[in-house]
């Protein structure tokens, strides 16, 4: 496992060394990264929502997946409280701590670790999570200190919520999508690693990347998102009883819960003008101490489940 995720933080870093080199040499501009986000935000983790629901539903699975959405809405709600009770007026640091990358970070461990068919356990997380990234994460990013209103009509026009109605109509419905189509999207969803960690290479082009490393705040957000917040989720998992759900189901979603900072963090913070140096700080310090704290939470995760 700790291959695994190594294997990953040298991709990501990779991946956002590309970005980071383009915007150096002038390939990238500020408005190109700002479109590049918005590639991301209402086409490609769409695409990734949808396509995890793309698969032919078997017996008694449909009550698992409800269960999954259950632990998943409330493991991210205990996220962004508790996020919210540390840092309280500094909201990039809010966002960063509450929401994890499970996407790129927490499936491949679970596929790892839990083997392929797990990762349907954390789609409703992966749905949740980017829904409550564009509600409240753009909300508190938007107003400052204070949190605007979250509307009904901005939760269902969100382009998460869509996909999430989507790909559940496919899935109860059991009708198939043409190959060439499920490979478009499938294609477009592969876009979303690369394009969020080339904006985050671009955005730490713009930042002192020696002074990053002498930032306190940096690894508070990181022991928050990568340790506090995966043991409180812990103390909840462990008293749900396993004819209600399976230790596969309460392991893939704590994994979730323990991955690295989404480097959504960012993207959201340059298209809605919040500090987005400080956004990709976050990112890059909690996922170079993932290696570390994302085996350790596992482990005590396993002595106590």
């Amino acid at each position: 496992m700790v291959q695994t995720i190594f294997f990953q933080i040298c991709t990501m870093f990779l991946l956002a060394l590309c970005g980071y080199c383009l915007y150096k040499a002038g390939k990238i501009t500020d408005e190109g990264s700002k479109t590049i986000g918005n590639i991301l935000i209402y086409l490609s983790l769409p695409c990734v929502i949808m396509r995890s629901f793309f698969r032919e539903r078997t017996e008694g699975e449909l009550t698992l997946l409800i269960v999954a959405a259950a632990l998943s809405f409330l493991a991210l709600c205990i996220s962004t409280i508790v996020s919210r009770l540390i840092f309280r007026k500094d909201k990039v640091a809010v966002f960063a701590g509450a929401y994890s990358n499970p996407g790129f970070f927490g499936v491949p461990i679970i596929t790892a670790s839990l083997g392929a068919d797990a990762v349907f356990f954390v789609a409703p997380f992966i749905g949740f999570l980017n829904m409550f990234q564009w509600t409240y994460g753009v909300s508190l990013l938007k107003g400052g200190n204070k949190i605007e209103k979250i509307t009904l009509k901005q939760i269902v026009t969100a382009p998460f919520f869509i996909a999430i109605i989507i790909g559940l109509f496919f899935y109860l419905s059991g009708i198939t999508l043409p190959s060439f189509v499920l490979k478009s999207i499938n294609h477009i969803a592969e876009l979303n690693t690369p394009l969020a960690m080339f904006t985050t290479g671009i955005y730490l082009a713009q930042t002192d990347l020696l002074k990053m490393l002498k930032k306190p705040v940096l690894y508070i957000v990181s022991a928050t998102r990568l340790v506090i917040i995966p043991l409180v989720i812990m103390l909840i998992l462990i008293l749900i009883p396993e004819r209600f759900a399976s230790e596969a189901m309460k392991m893939a979603i704590f994994i979730a819960t323990a991955c690295p900072v989404g480097s959504n963090v960012a993207v959201y913070a340059h298209l809605y003008n919040a500090d987005k140096s400080y956004a990709a700080e976050t990112v890059v310090i909690s996922t170079l101490l993932s290696i570390i704290t994302i085996p350790f939470v596992i482990y005590i995760f396993g002595l106590f489940a």
